[in-house]
């Protein structure tokens, strides 16, 4: 079985490091199942005290990988929902973790890698990252990773962006909310080091009641979640099999204007 994940221990800190460099890190069905349990696993774990997730190599994580994307293409509706949901059973592992959680944003991060961000407590980013919610390009939604995104960045930002699907660099992802932080390369491991110091001065029980305190009191908790994520993968599985969804990802795995696009 391909090792999807780097998983180190240092000082009560796990570190998860999405492990698949070759294609920027970009989710398959492998990748979603391995960190799901990974998390649950740290979720667990009493020596754990906090989680830093990142990405090897350059890049964050790119989101959908392309070969999982063109497979998905002559899925039928309710395959696409199952893959939905497993991806959002991922996304609501992270976020409701009773742990503190770190994104060590090494790189750019796109779709899905922008939920994993949305979904960690605190982020720190590099000031060479980009960032994208591009899924309006190919005719699709943000669905899965909406809920985490929207309780980031605000509803006013998630609208442009989900709209638009432009790309954004550090310094406005640092602006709109998305990273807490946005240093240096050079800086960014010492950075993150300050920041798990600092979550270790703090009683863990009373941590997690905060994390679950903030969550509840913004409206986000955990009991409409799993019905929310229901609704979503229901979403994106219908417009991936759409007539818009089918030329939007056809378009974009033969590199290939889709029909709707209108050039400058």
């Amino acid at each position: 079985m391909p090792d999807f994940l780097h998983i180190t221990d240092s000082r009560g800190v796990r570190r998860i490091a999405l492990n698949r460099p070759q294609v920027h890190n970009a989710f398959d069905d492998g990748l979603i199942a391995e960190l799901t349990m990974a998390l649950e696993h740290a979720g667990k774990d009493a020596a754990v005290r906090a989680v830093v997730l990142t990405g090897e190599g350059a890049s964050f994580s790119a989101g959908a990988d392309l070969n999982w994307m063109r497979g998905m293409v002559g899925a039928s509706e309710a395959e696409n929902r199952d893959d939905s949901l497993r991806l959002a059973s991922l996304m609501r592992t992270l976020q409701y973790l009773p742990k503190p959680t770190i994104a060590r944003v090494n790189g750019a991060a796109y779709g899905g890698g922008v939920g994993l961000v949305a979904c960690c407590d605190i982020a720190i980013g590099v000031d060479t990252a980009r960032f994208g919610l591009t899924e309006v390009k190919l005719g699709l939604v943000p669905a899965v990773i909406s809920p985490y995104v929207i309780h980031a960045i605000g509803l006013r930002q998630a609208r442009r962006l989900f709209l638009t699907g432009e790309l954004f660099d550090a310094a406005t992802a640092l602006q709109i909310g998305l990273l807490h932080q946005c240093v240096p390369a050079d800086q960014l491991d010492a950075t993150v080091h300050a920041t798990t110091a600092q979550l270790a001065k703090a009683g863990p029980v009373a941590q997690a009641e905060a994390k679950q305190l903030a969550l509840r009191m913004a409206g986000a908790d955990e009991t409409h979640a799993a019905a929310l994520d229901r609704e979503n993968a229901a979403l994106i599985a219908r417009l991936r099999v759409s007539a818009e969804g089918q030329e939007g990802l056809g378009a974009f795995l033969s590199k290939r204007a889709p029909a709707w696009c209108v050039q400058d």
